[in-house]
């Protein structure tokens, strides 16, 4: 079982990346099918110590069409990770017929956040169930709700947070191209999902950067040229894990 730890600083992986602070309006809160569906999960226990290790968390940001799923693949093939897509996690829940499906759709559709806590649920599920100690956590936490759930709920921080920055217009593009018959990848959704990540998402990384964990990689370019930017990142983790 995995034992309730709190986040290991790495001194050695600051960044000195600065975000000016957006000052947003607190977005709309859910209707009330949505709290519902909320209200019926069952708590979840906080993250556990396995096998003497502590989980290693990554939190990957960035917006839709940034590209961190792709690099996130590279990212596992080459350091071992386990990757856990937020999106994938509530897409595979949301075919499921279960009772949360219609409203994770709905939610989708229309280009909102999922409520924290069934994010926070399905990914420490998956955590559990992994011989894995080390994540990559894809999309997750978009919001600084999300962000003090995860927290609330796991007991833990991330140890690194990889932020992959991406001009508008080159997201919009390769979201449109990709063509994975997704719900949530026509013109209208897309924008939406753009407007939600600028509103919310930046807050939680201007948090993160703060507390020196932060790592921004810019996302434009090609694969290769990208995991560049990446692979030193991993490789101070690797160093510093063979070390505890």
């Amino acid at each position: 079982m995995w034992r309730k730890v709190t986040a290991t600083s790495f001194s050695s992986l600051k960044s000195s990346v600065f975000f000016t602070r957006l000052h947003l309006q607190q977005a709309s809160k859910h209707n009330a099918a949505s709290a519902s569906a909320v209200s019926r999960f069952a708590t979840v226990a906080p993250l556990q110590e396995k096998d003497g290790r502590c989980p290693f968390i990554t939190f990957v940001l960035g917006g839709p069409g940034s590209g961190k799923g792709t690099q996130c693949i590279k990212i596992v093939e080459t350091f071992g990770f386990k990757h856990l897509s937020a999106g994938d996690l509530l897409r595979r829940e949301m075919v499921s017929n279960s009772e949360y499906g219609s409203m994770i759709l709905n939610t989708i559709k229309e280009g909102r956040i999922v409520p924290s806590e069934v994010t926070v649920k399905l990914i420490l599920k998956e955590m559990e169930s992994s011989d894995n100690h080390k994540f990559l956590i894809d999309g997750f936490p978009r919001s600084e709700e999300n962000r003090i759930a995860f927290e609330k709920i796991s007991g833990a921080e991330p140890d690194v947070v990889l932020f992959f920055d991406c001009p508008e217009d080159v997201m919009v593009k390769r979201v449109l191209s990709r063509n994975q018959g997704r719900i949530d990848d026509n013109i209208d959704t897309i924008k939406k999902r753009l407007k939600v990540f600028e509103a919310l998402n930046l807050p939680v990384i201007d948090y993160y950067a703060k507390k020196g964990k932060v790592h921004r990689i810019n996302a434009v370019g090609t694969v290769d040229e990208i995991f560049e930017q990446v692979r030193p990142v991993f490789k101070a983790c690797e160093k510093a894990l063979n070390r505890s």
